[in-house]
């Protein structure tokens, strides 16, 4: 079936199923009026293939409402903490915002009681059992009893079979009254101090995964320090009641107060308008009078538990989220800080490390999606030409012009165990990604290593583009990594059958330098001399000649001069002036001159076994294809 005749109303009515967000078996209904209709098999592989397409765009768009709801209920609770100063809003927010975002039945937040040593049920959203809302849970009972004792996450697809935690009548009880199944609890801290445990719960049985968990622990950062900053404000007024005289020490305490609120709200206003990290910190420096800066560097031991400390004379705030420590905000300049301007550079390293969660999310589906397009170059090149290009389009990726396929992979001279060998390849993944996204190519993980598919720049030849790979891949990953290129692939927009040869051709050259004892380096078929005649899809022989004598070659044709002839008889005769001399019938000073300038073309080590080998390869190739031309 034409193209033209795919532009049919069946194709329309698979846009009207995206349109309105139908269900996916909404999407089989075209295909089957179809077939009711008698249509043939040609009619109904391309509605087949259409309705493909359609459930994928499906699965995109659905996969992107879900990241933008995420984010919008994570800068809608960053505006609901700025502008909130009552401790109940305030926890009400996070419990529904952590409903929303995990898209639970039910969340709810316990707090600690000091004086009776258990944590108590505080703000529930989605409960029905007034039992469950007035739960109590000793230390280590159930497992928010868990979370609450030993300050680390816990989470259950299923509570009642999970035999890690302690199960009391009570707590039970209100559960299956409840008829809660999956839990997550993460803990509320201040420093080392555990003062609530945070959950989110379901019905039935699910998995959480780790993202989840992550962003539940930042929603359980956000929680601690409202508390602590909504117990600092009670205290405060109760300050400024009883000390009415020390009108300079109260306004000193407004003052910090106030900017600890412009800064809420200018955070808030950077996360709102997409700001990043540079604009997290430049806020701060403005607000609290010091320089603030954000490093990925080593960070003192006493600061990974939340608080902002004292290091040297700056102070040092773990960027952190879900137990994961991204780097610090550093305040210097200012070797004495208030309280409160403590809690603001803490709040801002939260924030900052909700911005990182936001991008590292955004940036991991995006190096997804360009694995799948050069997957499917790769395995499936006599797809849609259009769509493809429209795909890398979509990536900043110009397919119109000349690419290179580079084979990359982490040579160790011992065998690893199968988690290190994982773990490289996630992290030679991850680079590689990173690395094609800024050079607009693509980037793919595939048979123990990773393929990338980069744009060969003006002026730039592929050897030099493959060290330069090799480079920048061992450099981030701080161990040797080794990289193979094939020719390149002109157009790959059009020609994306081309792809796959040069892939199979940048892995036949990794294995040789592998082979060769060439590990952390980068190269070309062309490097390799003659055994990159092997290794090429296309046999260069004319460039394999002239990389290797066309410099004598060159030079004979400039001057008339003969010193290929001179060179093959050399050869010919064991590399000995004598009987070169004899051959030539010309005086053996004549033949060491020679000598003397073919040395000064080629270099100084043209005579050792690797090179003298290629030279006379090359001179063979030579004189065969001369005869052709003859």
């Amino acid at each position: 079936m034409s193209e033209e005749q795919l532009s049919s109303p069946e194709q329309v009515s698979y846009l009207e199923l995206l349109a309105r967000g139908a269900a996916g078996e909404a999407y089989d209904r075209p295909a089957l009026l179809a077939r009711a209709d008698g249509a043939g098999p040609q009619t109904l592989a391309a509605l087949e293939h259409a309705k493909q397409l359609a459930l994928r765009v499906r699965a995109e768009l659905e996969g992107r409402r879900r990241r933008e709801a995420e984010l919008s209920a994570l800068f809608e609770t960053a505006h609901d903490l700025a502008g909130l100063r009552d401790l109940d809003a305030v926890l009400r927010a996070i419990v529904q915002r952590a409903r929303s975002l995990l898209g639970t039945e039910v969340a709810y937040l316990s707090l600690h009681d000091p004086a009776a040593g258990d944590t108590y049920m505080r703000v529930t959203e989605g409960s029905v059992s007034a039992r469950f809302q007035q739960l109590r849970l000793g230390m280590g009972e159930g497992l928010g009893g868990l979370v609450a004792q030993t300050a680390r996450p816990y989470v259950t697809d299923s509570y009642f079979d999970d035999a890690r935690f302690q199960h009391t009548r009570a707590i039970d009880s209100g559960v299956r009254d409840e008829g809660l199944v999956a839990i997550l609890g993460v803990p509320l801290t201040l420093g080392s101090q555990v003062i609530g445990v945070l959950f989110a719960a379901d019905r039935r049985a699910r998995v959480f995964e780790r993202e989840q968990v992550a962003l539940l622990g930042s929603f359980a950062a956000h929680a601690a320090v409202a508390i602590d900053t909504a117990n600092l404000l009670a205290e405060t007024r109760s300050a400024l009641a009883e000390l009415e005289r020390a009108n300079e020490i109260i306004r000193a305490h407004s003052g910090v107060i106030e900017r600890a609120s412009e800064v809420h709200d200018r955070l808030t206003e950077l996360v709102l308008r997409g700001g990043g990290v540079r604009d997290v910190a430049a806020a701060l420096s403005e607000v609290l009078g010091g320089v603030v800066e954000f490093t990925d560097g080593p960070l003192p031991r006493a600061c990974v538990d939340g608080h902002a400390v004292r290091h040297a004379d700056d102070w040092v705030a773990a960027v952190s989220a879900g137990g994961e420590v991204f780097g610090a905000l550093v305040l210097r300049g200012l070797p004495v800080l208030d309280p409160v301007d403590r809690r603001t550079l803490e709040r801002a390293a939260m924030v900052t490390s909700l911005l990182l969660l936001a991008r590292r999310s955004a940036g991991e589906a995006e190096q997804r999606v360009r694995g799948e397009l050069l997957d499917d170059l790769l395995d499936a090149p006599d797809r849609d030409r259009l769509l493809l290009k429209e795909r890398a389009a979509r990536l900043r990726t110009d397919l119109d012009v000349p690419h290179v396929v580079l084979a990359a992979r982490i040579d160790r001279p011992a065998s690893p165990t199968t988690d290190r060998e994982s773990a490289d390849r996630q992290r030679l993944w991850s680079a590689a990604s990173h690395l094609a996204a800024t050079r607009h190519g693509l980037a793919s993980a595939r048979d123990g290593g990773t393929v990338l598919l980069l744009p060969l720049g003006p002026g730039e030849s592929v050897a030099e583009l493959a060290r330069r790979i090799a480079g920048h891949l061992g450099g981030a990953l701080r161990e040797p990594v080794t990289v193979g290129a094939s020719a390149p692939v002109d157009e790959p927009a059009t020609r994306p059958g081309a792809i796959a040869p040069a892939y199979a051709e940048a892995r036949r050259c990794l294995d040789a330098l592998a082979l060769l004892g060439r590990s952390g380096e980068g190269a070309a078929a062309q490097d390799l001399g003659f055994l990159g005649l092997l290794l090429a899809d296309t046999r260069d022989i004319g460039g394999f000649v002239t990389r290797t004598i066309g410099q004598v070659v060159a030079y004979d044709r400039r001057r008339g001069t003969d010193l290929v002839r001179t060179l093959d008889a050399y050869f010919a005769n064991g590399m000995s002036p004598a009987r070169t001399k004899d051959e030539l019938h010309v005086h053996v000073n004549t033949v060491a001159q020679r000598l003397e300038r073919i040395g000064r073309l080629l270099g100084s080590d043209w005579q050792s076994p690797a090179r003298a080998l290629e030279i006379q390869l090359a001179l063979r190739l030579h004189v065969m294809s001369a005869a052709v031309v003859q």
